[in-house]
């Protein structure tokens, strides 16, 4: 039977490895499609600590500006003599002499108590507004881990439909992998029908004569596209001289 393993170099990119702590390219949609719905939350807390601050700016303006204090001081003294030894001088200084009156006043007011006294957030208070978004970003960076764990529990439960589904995707690997060979045939066979430019063939015909030059030249798979490495082979056609990486050999 055909095995897979090891996967080829666009095929790593498709399928999700549970045991690499790294986001890989597959679980990058969802991650980014989850972070960009933090962003309305964000916005409105952005939106609310604005507010907060222009409020708090405005009232205390109005705070400083609009303080009045009023003083009042005010003194009366009343007396009234009455002059004289007779019987009527002696009875309006009993009767009348009631009405010296005598009194100091000093009232001192403001409106401090009808001003606005505005209360500025603290910097632990905007943290606890911030902390919950900040937690939630956390989460929607770890559940990516957490997804990696469904198909362990399903095939906890269910090892009949895990079995289905390691050979659906068996089969979809090996219809893809015998569909890029196709492909990529047809392509190396149209670039082969095609005249090199002079550069190609220059260069070519340097490295055929001075193999040595060929550790400076970067070269790469001719099916995948890989980078070149020690275990690559070459095509032991004279004319040909094309570079294959091992699991394309």
């Amino acid at each position: 039977k055909r095995t897979l393993l090891p996967l080829r170099r666009a095929e790593v990119s498709t399928v999700i490895f549970p045991c690499r702590l790294t986001v890989q390219p597959p679980e990058m949609q969802s991650m980014v499609l989850e972070l960009l719905e933090c962003i309305p939350p964000l916005l409105l807390l952005l939106l609310a600590c604005g507010l907060d601050h222009v409020l708090f700016t405005m009232l205390s303006i109005i705070q400083q500006h609009s303080f009045v204090q009023y003083s009042f001081h005010s003194s009366h003294h009343l007396a009234v003599q009455v002059t004289g030894t007779s019987l009527m001088a002696r009875l309006l200084r009993s009767t009348i002499g009631a009405l010296n009156t005598s009194s100091d006043t000093q009232l001192e007011t403001s409106n401090f108590a009808c001003l606005p006294q505005p209360q500025g957030m603290t910097r632990q208070q905007y943290v606890g507004s911030c902390l919950p978004l900040a937690v939630l970003a956390l989460l929607c960076l770890a559940q990516v881990y957490t997804y990696r764990l469904r198909r362990a529990i399903a095939a906890f439960y269910f090892p009949k439909r895990e079995k289905s589904r390691v050979l659906y995707l068996y089969n979809k690997l090996l219809r893809q992998r015998q569909s890029f060979v196709h492909r990529q045939r047809k392509r190396i066979t149209r670039r082969a029908q095609q005249h090199p430019g002079l550069g190609t063939s220059l260069l070519e015909w340097c490295c055929r004569r001075w193999p040595r030059l060929r550790r400076w030249t970067r070269r790469s798979c001719t099916v995948c596209g890989a980078p070149e490495t020690p275990r690559d082979r070459v095509c032991p056609a004279p004319a040909c001289s094309a570079l294959y990486c091992r699991p394309c050999w």
